[in-house]
């Protein structure tokens, strides 16, 4: 993939604008996408029972609307949440006005985002000043997406986007999708935002559908330090203008892009997780060998959010036992004498004992960018796999001063 996306990744019918309205120091920190045509819309949110005014305020226009949607408004530099019945209100206004300025739509079909710091009221006649410009420069160039996906940055360190190809009875469709989060990350998303386009025509249900699924393998199958935020949304808009004929049931061509978006959210889930705060490489934690698919992912994501095992990974430390001990307080059943762990490649636990093997040279495997875990438990078919991080200081020092 390009450092940037080129022309022929951006879906047809789809248009980028980002200024810096002035709600962060410096940078910027608004961004507006917008489908020209009326596009099917899906989309999921965060899970955690204090939910930001933005998130209150797109569920009800998705509903409203019928899952018909035209655009959506995001900013960083503030979350919007813990912020009454104003900060319900000024999100609605923003929409109202993104509406107007696109072209006399209805404020129920612009979603609205917010990213940022929790509990300070929002700035909103900045974002109302900047709209009308945002409006009118909206482009479907390259330039115009790369700086989308920087305005809505808050802690990365770079941004993060991917996209897909594929064909439908010999028309092209393209998927590109975007998004931010480098901490709070834990699996029933994150402190998050992720958009995904297509040009795709398919019927609001299967396309509800897909982005549940994947978003169930990709963006809830990662974490960094264990915390859900108040914020978190993935949306997904198809306005089918690749020309390609309407998925409106479950046969090859809605498979085929299930499989397609998934792959484009394990990309954008992936960079998040390498772009952990502080991170220095990426962990992926396969528990196979369970009695059922629960008990899986509940000792992988015990593993992925122990502090002592991201530690130990921190230092390339093979401390096996520390993974171990993580499966064993999951709360899910199985037998320790017969788990197995490889790290890096390399067996280290055999029936619930250190297996022999040589210190210094699983240690130097560790460094790497990527690395493996496997725990096989021996109880079963089962399987789960979760990605996370490494825990540096760097992570405590830049959530020590988040505020400040």
């Amino acid at each position: 993939m390009s450092p940037r996306a080129l022309a022929s990744d951006i879906p047809r019918g789809f248009s980028f604008a980002a200024t810096a309205c002035g709600l962060k120091k410096s940078g910027l920190d608004l961004a507006l996408l917008v489908s020209e045509s009326s596009a099917a819309a899906a989309a999921v949110f965060t899970k955690n029972l204090v939910r930001a005014a933005p998130v209150l305020v797109s569920e009800h226009h998705l509903r409203a609307a019928r899952h018909k949607m035209r655009g959506v408004i995001v900013n960083s530099g503030n979350a919007n949440c813990c912020t009454g019945a104003s900060g319900v209100a000024k999100a609605a206004t923003t929409a109202s006005k993104v509406a107007r300025e696109i072209g006399r739509l209805y404020p129920s079909q612009i979603l609205v985002c917010s990213t940022g710091v929790i509990g300070v009221p929002l700035r909103s006649e900045k974002i109302a000043r900047a709209v009308p410009a945002l409006a009118r420069t909206r482009s479907a160039n390259p330039t115009a997406f790369a700086k989308f996906t920087r305005a809505i940055m808050t802690t990365d360190t770079r941004p993060k986007w991917a996209a897909a190809k594929y064909r439908i009875g010999g028309k092209q469709v393209r998927i590109l999708g975007c998004t931010k989060c480098a901490g709070m990350i834990q699996p029933n998303m994150a402190t998050m935002l992720a958009f995904l386009a297509t040009d795709a025509a398919i019927a609001p249900a299967l396309l509800s559908r897909a982005l549940r699924r994947a978003v169930a393998r990709t963006f809830n199958a990662i974490s960094v330090d264990g915390d859900t935020s108040t914020n978190d949304t993935v949306i997904l808009l198809a306005n089918g203008q690749s020309g390609g004929r309407k998925i409106t049931r479950d046969d090859a061509d809605y498979r085929r892009f299930c499989h397609t978006i998934e792959s484009v959210c394990k990309s954008l889930a992936l960079a998040i997780v390498a772009d952990g705060e502080g991170a220095h490489r990426v962990i992926e934690i396969e528990v196979c060998g369970a009695s059922s698919e629960r008990a899986a992912g509940q000792i992988a994501r015990t593993i992925a959010n122990s502090p002592l095992v991201k530690t130990a990974l921190a230092g390339a430390d093979p401390n096996w036992g520390r993974i171990l001990a993580a499966a064993g307080r999951s709360g899910a059943a199985f037998d320790p004498k017969r788990v197995e762990i490889s790290l890096a490649g390399t067996c280290v636990c055999r029936s619930g004992r250190e297996h022999p093997f040589h210190e210094r040279a699983v240690h130097r495997k560790m460094l790497a960018k990527y690395v493996p875990i496997i725990v096989d438990l021996h109880a079963g078919r089962a399987q789960a796999r979760m990605w996370t991080c490494d825990f540096t200081g760097e992570y405590v020092r830049i959530n020590a001063s988040y505020r400040t």
